[in-house]
């Protein structure tokens, strides 16, 4: 959108995955600065509830459907002046299973986006991306231009070619990209994680919380709020053709403290934690992880929150929510 502001009020958004985490709570800042939004989402992971505040303003419509079914998608996104792009398989563990999931999910499903923007004359799009991106043998904390990047999960692979494909497009149609580079998010209405999946074992048996790993793997939490903060900051703010950020904090924090702090939270700080041993969770977890988000503060944007306290507020958001199973 040639002549960006501030605000977002009277504009037309058009938001993927919108009916998930992180989707609803950017669609509810957006419709709460005056934008009209359409979430496009298949509701696999996304839940309606999660829009109803949004869809109540009259400002938001929710369209259930597959961007694999590429004809659906030039008509929905027609007349649009940005897409936010979020949707793709989140839960990184699911791609060992399934091994064509985030090629499906991930990549073609970005290419499907960008080549209905380029039919539709849409220009703007930004891209939620991840640290997965980066693999293991990188300097840390990371910098956005450190390389080689050698993903060692299907999901960081997938984002990967979701972020070449949004550079092409750039270059070969004149479409400006954002890419932000997700620490891990928490808050309310997560569906999986640490957070998520610590609370719910703890609510089924109170008394012990198994853990995969040794609890030594470590990383950068952001809180979600902190989140939609960053992207909107950074859609706003940076002007190249390209513009390639980490969304994180300083610093990280380790599972063994993810599990006490959840264990304080909920009351249940003499259950007793059992490790399944070894230095990952699961094949293809980054063990250890720290972005350097200097690039994105000389933009004049930092968290409010630091790691910690992203997960302590992470976990109280997840004890109040109702949605939360």
């Amino acid at each position: 959108m040639t002549g960006r502001t501030d605000s977002v009020a009277g504009r037309r958004i058009f938001v993927t995955g919108g009916a998930g985490f992180i989707g609803s709570a950017l669609v509810d800042r957006l419709v709460a600065g005056g934008a009209h939004v359409t979430v496009y989402d298949t509701l696999s992971l996304g839940r309606r509830e999660f829009l109803a505040g949004a869809i109540a303003t009259g400002r938001c419509t929710l369209i259930e459907a597959d961007l694999l079914d590429a004809g659906r998608i030039p008509p929905a996104i027609a007349g649009h002046d940005a897409a936010f792009h979020l949707a793709a398989n989140s839960d990184i563990s699911l791609g060992r299973a399934e091994t064509d999931r985030d090629l499906r999910q991930g990549t073609v499903a970005t290419y499907n986006v960008l080549d209905a923007m380029r039919q539709q004359g849409i220009v703007d799009v930004v891209l939620a991306s991840t640290s997965a991106v980066y693999g293991e043998h990188v300097p840390q904390p990371t910098r956005e231009d450190a390389g080689p990047l050698l993903p060692i999960s299907l999901y960081g692979a997938s984002k990967l070619a979701s972020e070449a494909l949004v550079s092409a497009f750039a270059h070969n149609f004149g479409l400006r990209g954002w890419i932000f580079r997700f620490a891990n998010v928490v808050g309310g209405r997560a569906t999986h994680g640490a957070v998520f999946d610590f609370i719910r074992k703890l609510r089924h048996t109170p008394g012990e919380l198994p853990v995969l790993g040794d609890g030594r793997q470590s990383k950068p939490y952001l809180f979600v709020d902190d989140c939609v903060d960053g992207m909107l900051f950074g859609w706003r703010h940076a002007t190249e053709p390209m513009n390639v950020f980490n969304l994180a904090v300083d610093g990280a924090t380790s599972v063994a403290d993810i599990a006490g702090i959840v264990r304080a939270e909920m009351g249940l700080a003499d259950a007793r934690v059992t490790f399944s041993g070894g230095a990952r969770g699961w094949p293809g977890d980054v063990s250890q992880v720290r972005l350097d988000p200097s690039k994105l503060a000389a933009l004049g944007w930092r968290a409010r929150r630091t790691s910690h306290d992203a997960i302590r507020d992470g976990v109280r958001a997840a004890l109040r929510d109702p949605s939360f199973v």
